[in-house]
């Protein structure tokens, strides 16, 4: 199947390209902030070792009754950057090529190959479109954890209106719940070494939006590729 991409024009600034427009940086902090709220309510309300954090959320019941609200605020958030971010987020036959070389990116070793060039993609490196394949595995995980937590989370909610008969719904909720937490806390915890320790310059771009020529042509050499052709075709 071909790779179909977002079709939104990118604005290229002088020396610099804008990677996230601004509804995608409101809707990633809508989820990133709600996400913490449910992960630190939920950790207190899963065990006593942790209810001192409900008290620094306003307390039991407060944390209680908010709680689920924000889970359909997060829920709505990871929905809408579906919508935004489906045609970049499709796994493609390069990003396979580029798994093949996942360790070397780990230990930075390309950046111990071009230093000073900034480019990534030559030689035994696989070049990335606008996200690697490790953004999208992560991507997914966060989708699907969503609709699990928003599933279980509606049963264990309303779960005084179940028949007697459906009991069983209710165990499996309770089951399932934690389980698709566990899985995105740890997409979290990666996801957040990522941006920040990790890849110089990911966690600013999300805040202004814009990352460096450079930065995109190392980082994103397809999608920087594209975004270059699509701003000289315009002049």
């Amino acid at each position: 199947m071909p790779t179909v991409h977002s079709l939104k024009p990118v604005k290229v600034l002088p020396g610099n390209v804008l990677r996230y427009s601004f509804a995608e940086r409101l809707m990633h902090w809508a989820a990133a902030l709600s996400y913490i709220y449910l992960m630190l309510s939920g950790l207190a309300f899963w065990t006593p070792w942790m209810w001192w954090v409900a008290m620094m959320l306003g307390g039991g019941p407060v944390a209680r009754a908010v709680h689920p609200w924000m889970g359909l605020f997060f829920t709505a958030s990871v929905i809408y950057m579906y919508r935004m971010w489906l045609p970049d987020m499709r796994i493609t036959k390069t990003d396979l090529e580029w798994k093949k070389t996942v360790g070397a990116y780990v230990r930075n070793e390309e950046e111990e190959m071009h230093p000073v060039q900034a480019i990534r993609g030559f030689d035994r490196f696989a070049p990335v479109d606008r996200f690697n394949l490790g953004q999208k595995y992560f991507f997914w995980v966060m989708f699907w954890g969503a609709l699990a937590l928003f599933v279980s989370g509606m049963v264990l909610w309303f779960t005084d209106y179940l028949p007697p008969t459906m009991g069983w719904l209710r165990l499996l909720a309770i089951i399932v719940h934690p389980i698709a937490f566990l899985f995105t806390l740890g997409g979290f915890i990666i996801h957040v070494y990522m941006g920040t320790a990790m890849v110089r310059g990911g966690f600013s771009s999300v805040i202004r939006g814009e990352v460096s020529e450079s930065w995109a042509r190392y980082h994103h050499r397809l999608w920087y590729d594209r975004v270059m052709q699509e701003a000289e075709a315009k002049k």
